[in-house]
């Protein structure tokens, strides 16, 4: 058996573009770990969350923090208060955008909310603009079959 000429590059058993495991991971297969982590707090989170709600009670500033994490978990959205103007037409989309824009100016909007709301203003044309475009092809379609056929 001869060896590998040194090229920088790591030794495989297997081919470049080719799984050790084409099947994959076995459906319902669990991570040894985690199965472990379970077997050892199997029968202790009772008193686990006691110690820590005591902890929290005696003014600990994590346990505090952990448990009211969980009893009122943190907020990652908040509702906004905005009137965005009607959009009946495509056009429209230029009044909204103009109003989202004054909006975050006033501080009444964040721009990461602004860009949400843009992005639903978007979506929302596009779907006017399919939705037209499809009624003008079946108009169209309809005008064409009722045309006398020439000879």
């Amino acid at each position: 058996m001869t060896k590998p000429e040194n090229t920088g590059q790591k030794q495989s058993q297997f081919q470049k573009g080719q799984s050790g495991n084409p099947s994959g991971r076995p459906r319902g297969s669990r991570n040894k770990t985690t199965i472990a982590m379970e077997e050892l707090l199997d029968g202790e989170a009772d008193a686990i969350v006691r110690k820590a709600v005591e902890q929290a009670k005696n003014g600990n500033p994590v346990a505090l923090r952990l448990c009211l994490e969980r009893i009122i978990p943190p907020r990652r959205e908040r509702p906004i208060s905005f009137e965005l103007p009607p959009i009946q037409a495509p056009t429209d989309a230029l009044k909204a955008t103009a109003a989202l824009i004054a909006a975050v100016g006033a501080g009444d909007v964040t721009p990461s909310e602004a860009a949400e709301l843009a992005k639903l203003i978007e979506g929302y044309v596009k779907s006017m603009e399919a939705t037209d475009l499809a009624e003008r092809i079946a108009k169209l379609e309809k005008m064409i079959s009722n045309e006398p056929a020439s000879k």
